[in-house]
């Protein structure tokens, strides 16, 4: 079995921090995305959607998509349970994470890729073509997060993490999320208390791979 990544981007951090927090671990090949190399041979063949991290099984099938990829693993290694214990659990935790990413990860996603020069001609993750920024989605996507900040706040005040007292893969989707409006410069601290207070708590998980960057 063989992780391929690209250890800056949001969505491979996730990954890498999901296997510190379930101490797996799989040999590991990063992919320069930055010098195109998602779309040679044979990556281009192995995940013609071009985009990180994949995992490779012994067996040669290709799994893509991050949370589908800490699935697989969450089945082969058990302990410790990060996707939950029991039906309830489990069904509160893909609430969560669902809402996070739906609703923060991904509009900042797009923000980020819409503001930010390095993304021109890549607005889109996994292509290259003369798609041109769009302000209007930067804002857009900002605007999407602070709703979703004013709806989980005040449920933040009531537990310590995202789907309650137990952290969660709903949890590290939330990291890099608050991860992605640090790059936008948004104000969590003076306006989001208790957001702030579980943010400061997952940047000191020794799981964060953003420590050794």
């Amino acid at each position: 079995m063989k992780l391929y990544n690209f250890t800056p981007a949001a969505n491979a951090l996730r990954v890498e921090m999901f296997l510190v927090e379930k101490n797996i671990q799989i040999e590991t090949i990063q992919v320069n995305v930055r010098e195109d190399e998602i779309f040679k041979e044979p990556y281009n063949t192995m995940n013609p959607f071009n985009c990180v991290p994949f995992l490779e099984l012994d067996d040669g099938t290709v799994i893509s998509e991050t949370i589908s990829i800490c699935r697989y693993l969450e089945d082969i290694y058990p302990s410790p349970n990060m996707f939950g214990e029991n039906s309830k659990d489990t069904a509160i935790i893909d609430m969560w994470n669902r809402r996070i990413e739906l609703d923060g990860f991904l509009p900042l996603l797009h923000s980020v890729r819409n503001k930010t020069s390095f993304f021109e001609g890549k607005v889109i993750p996994g292509t290259r073509n003369k798609m041109k920024q769009s302000p209007e989605l930067v804002i857009r996507g900002v605007e999407m997060f602070k709703i979703l900040l004013n709806r989980i706040n005040p449920h933040l005040y009531e537990n310590q993490f995202i789907s309650g007292n137990k952290f969660s893969i709903a949890d590290i989707t939330g990291h890099f999320m608050l991860y992605l409006s640090k790059i936008l410069k948004i104000d969590i601290k003076n306006e989001y208390q208790n957001v702030y207070r579980w943010q400061t708590e997952l940047e000191r998980r020794t799981s964060n791979p953003l420590n050794k960057m």
